[in-house]
């Protein structure tokens, strides 16, 4: 049995102080919950004190990007270490924001991804096909090319340290929602192709999570899907109560 992973994205979202408040309320809520592995992505600025704030719960924490260099004169960047110091678990990587708009590629997130796993992290590694690409019938392409770019070079112990997050990019932030059978469909297309890099086991036991408008109102339809294993939430992870609803699915 593959153990769900409900993570938060909180993207350019809440302060310091705003950020170990939201966390504060959610631990009551999931705080029975142990069938469910459940994460939250703060900004960089609020990571070690929601650190802090997590200790001692069943609350995890990622970071939703890092750099795949340790140290050295990259002004600006994080390292995977420093993240891992500042409380993380996960660090979220080649998210479609990160691609649309800071330039991110398969190789890059490659390295990141590698990088990430050799500093103990869990790398929760994305992919996903616009609009225009679903539309002329070109998601699993898409989807394969990133995978085998985004995954090149691994091994197969890499992956009790990997999770996959699909999000088909024109589900992202516009309500829309894939249906629970076409995220079903590419799901099954993404384990069947991990099958066939890495082999059955790996694929077995690999889980896949969806990312697009997942809400308290949608998440039980997704989660009955044989290949869905949990959920990358952006919106409705901003407030406890609806994230705890997700993760208490």
């Amino acid at each position: 049995m593959r153990k769900p992973v409900i993570a938060g994205n909180w993207k350019l979202f809440k302060t310091i102080t705003e950020s170990v408040a939201l966390v504060n309320e959610l631990k009551p809520l999931v705080a029975g919950n142990q069938g469910v592995e459940i994460v939250v992505a703060p900004v960089f600025t609020a990571l070690s004190r929601v650190g802090d704030a997590i200790k001692g719960s069943n609350i995890s924490m990622a970071s939703q990007d890092c750099y795949w260099e340790e140290e050295g004169a990259f002004t600006g960047e994080v390292a995977p270490k420093l993240l891992k110091d500042a409380g993380c678990s996960h660090v979220i990587i080649g998210h479609s924001e990160r691609r649309q708009y800071f330039g991110e590629t398969d190789l890059t997130v490659n390295k990141k991804a590698k990088a990430a796993i050799a500093a103990g992290l869990s790398a929760i590694v994305c992919v996903g096909e616009s609009l225009t690409e679903r539309e002329s019938d070109q998601t699993f392409n898409v989807i394969e090319t990133q995978i085998k770019g985004g995954l090149e070079g691994l091994a197969d112990l890499a992956f009790t340290h990997i999770v996959i997050a699909y999000e088909p990019v024109w589900a992202i932030g516009t309500g829309k929602t894939a249906s629970d059978a076409q995220a079903q469909e590419v799901h099954a297309f993404i384990r069947q192709l991990i099958a066939r890099l890495f082999g059955k086991p790996v694929a077995d036991a690999v889980r896949i999570l969806y990312g697009g408008s997942v809400k308290p109102d949608n998440v039980k339809g997704l989660m009955t899907q044989p290949d869905i294993d949990g959920a990358l939430v952006g919106g409705a992870s901003l407030k406890a109560e609806s994230f705890a609803a997700i993760a208490n699915f």
